[in-house]
């Protein structure tokens, strides 16, 4: 099974006792819950640290001479540095903007670098767009759309066989025009994790500016962005037992600086006349409107929260619980697991012949047991493996092996009644 992180059954009931969510039942049973690459739960540390800002901090922040919102203030600006420190972005030329989460940061991104505004946009008729076939669609139909409006060219880096992608063929598709890379840090429809540090390297040396997808790698491993050698990087902090509706866009200055920003309003500006404007500095040019300052207070809770329980041994236990359902999955007859190898991630993936994966869903549901199926948002991917929709469980460092366990024998059980 591989080593395991020093936790025992006390440590886990200590930690399963701080997510309220997960004590209570769900069709009659103990609710197991193995859809956190979705979503995962947000434990009692974060809900108090938000709860005592809206209840005692509440304000809007900036330029506020008066007592609350000068703390709110210093609360947002305190929850920008502590996710800076989280994912290693603390270096000057690094800079972090809050967003609504990994989709919008990523859209802020591609639309950023496909509109004018103070200058021509950074794509232009000719360049070219690399993406690669294991994206979420949030990191693919964007540079679809950016590349129609631009007049670039989108070219996809494709995975073999088994679903990985390989350095060499993305240098096959690197040229003198390559403008973006933009890859994913885990795909989110089988945990495969490309090698990502070294793909970003070698787009960069080709002069391409890079994007990481990390929403389903920022719950459990860590992130080194100074080290990654990204331009851009995003996340969710839904993804990594925050609130909803957060998440980030962290970014060397000098490449933020060339997004045209896409929400004009308060906040982003240094000056305004009743004809034209002068736009902030990152980040506040890209940061217009009120923040969601209760929310950042959530997601630099939850970033606390992980390391304090050390993500180092969250790797090692999602990674276990992983490898324990592949070898189960694996025994049952007629049932084939995509990427078993990608043992680096916290996400498995299934489909069973001749039975549809919304029916094993809906009867483990009847057991108490949360999965989800479908394509995960990640069409291309799944196509490329030949099947319809799939059957995914992912594990967060709640869960157990006796969850995992669960999970096998309801599997065993739907597939027996729905054969």
């Amino acid at each position: 099974m591989g080593k395991r992180p020093d936790w025992n059954e006390g440590k886990l009931a200590e930690l399963r006792a701080l997510f309220p969510v997960l004590h209570q039942q769900i069709n009659g049973h103990a609710l197991v819950y193995l859809d956190n690459g979705a979503t995962t739960q947000m434990p009692t540390p974060v809900l108090d640290a938000m709860r005592h800002f809206e209840q005692h901090r509440r304000a809007n922040v900036h330029r506020g001479v008066h007592t609350l919102s000068q703390r709110a203030t210093d609360d947002f600006d305190a929850a920008r540095a502590m996710l800076k420190r989280f994912v290693g972005a603390t270096a000057p030329e690094h800079e972090l903007v809050f967003t609504s989460g990994t989709t919008d940061a990523l859209n802020m991104v591609a639309q950023g670098l496909a509109t004018p505004c103070e200058r021509p946009a950074v794509l232009q008729p000719g360049d070219e767009i690399i993406s690669t076939g294991l994206e979420h669609h949030a990191n693919l139909i964007l540079w679809q759309q950016v590349a129609k409006r631009s007049g670039a060219t989108l070219r996809i880096l494709r995975p073999d066989a088994d679903g990985r992608l390989h350095a060499a063929d993305l240098q096959a598709l690197l040229s003198d025009r390559t403008r973006v890379f933009a890859t994913t840090a885990c795909a989110n429809a089988t945990g495969e994790r490309p090698p990502y540090e070294q793909l970003i390297k070698l787009a960069r040396e080709a002069g391409a500016l890079t994007v990481l997808d990390a929403a389903q790698a920022v719950s459990h491993e860590t992130l080194d962005f100074a080290a990654i050698g990204a331009d851009f990087m995003a996340f969710s902090g839904h993804k990594m037992y925050g609130p909803m509706g957060t998440g980030a866009l962290v970014g060397r200055r000098a490449a933020l600086a060339r997004l045209t920003p896409l929400r004009f309003g308060g906040d982003m500006v240094e000056r305004v006349g009743l004809f034209d404007a002068e736009f902030a500095e990152v980040p506040m040019r890209l940061e217009g409107g009120t923040p969601n300052v209760g929310g950042a207070v959530g997601i630099a809770a939850a970033a606390e929260f992980l390391l304090a329980q050390g993500l180092p041994a969250i790797d090692l236990h999602v990674r276990a619980l992983r490898e324990r359902a592949v070898q189960g999955l694996a025994g049952i007859k007629g049932l084939r697991v995509l990427a078993p190898h990608a043992h680096e991630s916290a996400i498995v993936s299934f489909v069973a012949d001749h039975v549809h994966p919304h029916d094993i869903g809906t009867l483990l549901d009847a057991r108490g047991i949360a999965v989800r199926t479908g394509h995960h948002c990640a069409q291309p991917l799944i196509d490329h493996f030949g099947v319809g929709a799939t059957t995914r469980a992912s594990f967060a460092l709640y869960n157990t092996p006796d969850e995992v366990d669960q999970l096998i024998a309801g599997v065993t059980h739907a597939l027996e009644v729905l054969r």
